[in-house]
């Protein structure tokens, strides 16, 4: 029994410590996936640039 609440024990301390640590986040993962949706972007961009403008001239002139 006792070997059970030392083992509840640690098991406790070692979450708390899990939830106290002071992760400010992965920088080189935020880096890669901003490159990454840039990359994407310009991508789809070069491949339906005319698509894109005709679709916006289109809504636009139906505003007017």
């Amino acid at each position: 029994m006792e070997q059970l609440a030392q083992l509840m024990t640690r098991l406790y301390v070692a979450l708390i410590a899990a939830a106290r640590r002071d992760d400010r986040g992965d920088v080189p993962g935020w880096v890669l996936v901003t490159v990454m949706s840039a990359g994407i972007v310009m991508a789809l961009w070069g491949l339906a640039e005319g698509e894109l403008k005709s679709m916006l001239r289109s809504a636009l002139n139906s505003v007017k």
